[in-house]
């Protein structure tokens, strides 16, 4: 199993070169990958290009970019760039986004995000590993008159869907790569989220897929201080209801309930739990909430489990 981090910096006096140091930094620890959350600010897809070329080894992904307001040929050319940047270190991940981001943001509604999903993912496959693509579909219409393929980028792009629902799990078991659940703690992903979309890729004829599990923790001694600070902060995602059903099968009421907060021992205990429960790599965010010291130990101690 491989272990990661999530890289933010938007507080930083440049985020680009903050992220860069950080990977640098990740890297020593001992860390395998670095994945950016897509926002209204920086482009995720290109950070973790700048990030993946300027830190030879280190994995980078983004994790994850919402279907709507976004077209396949745009996302596709955004990613095979950040391939051919990286020499096939770069994962795309996607996400059904909110209704509320979505319609207050892009002022588009937010309808039949599965759908949508599923229309986006076949014709990005096509994209990303022909360089071509002739879909038509309800929703969405991809066409190549002119050749989209990126030169560096054959083999195609490793496509993660940010699933946790029982039809995005389906549709991501079907069409995709694997799933970038957050929030999901070792019970929902053992006995509900793995099982749903394993056997949906196995129904589909396509591998296992990744279980790239998300966690917000970190390494600490003021672990009720930290976890004050955590039920703040993860207070934003429990109004959406998938984010709510997740924590709720994870034995949950709130955000802070699956949060990982504690000593090594502590830490490297639950890190074990997401193993048994299916979870192919674990990317820990919310690392820097206690400080710099409690990152690094955070990171020291993720790079240990990863070797």
């Amino acid at each position: 199993m491989t272990t990661g981090i999530a890289l933010n910096a938007a507080d930083a006096g440049n985020q680009v070169d903050a992220c860069v140091q950080l990977g640098h930094e990740a890297a020593a620890a001992g860390l395998r990958s670095a994945w950016f959350g897509q926002t209204f600010g920086a482009d995720s897809p290109l950070l973790a290009a700048i990030v993946g070329r300027e830190v030879p080894g280190l994995q980078v992904g983004t994790s994850a970019i919402p279907v709507f307001g976004r077209h396949p040929l745009l996302v596709s050319s955004q990613a095979q760039t950040a391939q051919a940047a990286t020499h096939g270190r770069y994962h795309l991940g996607l996400a059904l986004g909110t209704k509320f981001l979505t319609e207050t943001g892009f002022g588009i509604p937010h309808e039949r995000p599965v759908a949508r999903l599923r229309e986006f993912l076949t014709a990005l496959r096509q994209l990303t590993e022909t360089g071509t693509a002739d879909f038509h579909g309800e929703l969405l219409t991809a066409t190549t008159p002119i050749p989209a393929r990126v030169p560096g980028a054959e083999g195609g792009v490793p496509l993660l869907v940010a699933a946790m629902g029982p039809q995005a799990l389906r549709a991501s078991g079907e069409l995709a790569d694997g799933i970038l659940p957050f929030l999901a703690g070792p019970r929902a992903l053992g006995e509900h989220i793995v099982p749903a979309v394993t056997a949906a890729a196995e129904a589909a004829g396509r591998p296992a897929p990744r279980i790239v599990a998300l966690v917000y923790g970190v390494v600490t001694d003021d672990v009720d201080s930290v976890r004050e600070k955590a039920a703040e902060q993860l207070a934003f995602y429990e109004q959406f209801p998938s984010y709510a059903r997740a924590i709720g099968l994870s034995g949950g009421r709130r955000g802070v309930d699956v949060a990982v907060i504690g000593d090594e021992r502590t830490v490297a205990a639950e890190v074990r739990r997401y193993r048994d429960a299916g979870a192919t790599e674990v990317v820990f965010s919310g690392t820097d909430i206690a400080g710099e010291s409690d990152r690094r130990r955070t990171w020291a101690l993720l790079g240990q489990l990863a070797g």
